[in-house]
């Protein structure tokens, strides 16, 4: 009976970042031994490979794809290859695979049949704000997106400005690029002058801002955001 296979986290650039820049040489070398993939997208994750340099065909590599639209009951299929000895690589659609993404359900299923698991090194937009925030790395919590709802948003927004005063814990958030402008607004609006907020935009980018400033400086800092991942802070 052949070994199982091995489930390779492998991180991806977070735009149209160069590959040598933030992804180690080993991973290039990993993308090269396999020929199977859970992805979120299977148009981003081919055009990553490429960017990559794979060198095999792509036409010769199977996707699976899991996403929002994925029922659970498909999963098993995914991990088959495992059990016939063949590795396995997870890519999300930009950075970390696993975090804030939905790679985490087909983990979870892993360790379950106790396949092995192996976390490649790669950008985290999550980490990477925080560590040029200035706020508290040693208790942070990543809460994922705000309601859509703005009387929702807002009460949220002043639940996380409660929590990173009272609790001393850094509160990080996103929202959809196109909604980050009114997040903003919103955060003004609402919490303290003296609260300190930071925003990372354009992460590992050539256009990169990443800048720390109270909600009244705020008032008067000018930032386009629209159509840009950013990663909101309330420290």
């Amino acid at each position: 009976m052949k070994d199982k296979g091995t489930l390779y986290m492998i991180p991806i650039t977070l735009g149209e970042t160069s590959v040598d820049k933030v992804i180690p040489e080993l991973n290039n070398e990993l993308i090269n031994e396999i020929d199977v993939y859970i992805v979120e997208n299977i148009k981003s994750a081919r055009r990553f490979l490429k960017k990559a340099g794979i060198k095999k065909e792509i036409s010769d590599l199977t996707f699976f794809e899991l996403n929002k639209r994925t029922h659970i009951t498909e999963l098993p299929q995914f991990l088959k290859p495992i059990n016939e000895g063949r590795n396995i690589g997870v890519l999300s659609e930009a950075g970390c695979p696993g975090i804030a993404d939905p790679g985490a359900d087909i983990v979870a299923l892993a360790q379950q049949q106790n396949i092995k698991i192996v976390p490649l090194v790669g950008p985290s937009s999550i980490l990477l704000a925080l560590m040029a925030s200035g706020f508290n790395g040693q208790s942070f919590c990543f809460n994922g997106y705000l309601p859509k709802d703005q009387k929702d948003r807002t009460r949220k927004i002043k639940e996380l400005e409660k929590i990173a005063k009272n609790k001393q814990q850094t509160q990080l958030f996103i929202e959809t690029p196109f909604r980050n402008t009114h997040v903003l607004e919103n955060i003004i609006q609402n919490c303290f002058s003296a609260t300190k907020l930071c925003i990372a935009v354009d992460l590992t980018l050539p256009t990169e801002q990443i800048y720390t400033k109270t909600v009244e400086e705020w008032k008067t800092t000018k930032i386009n955001l629209q159509k840009r991942p950013c990663i909101f802070l309330i420290g």
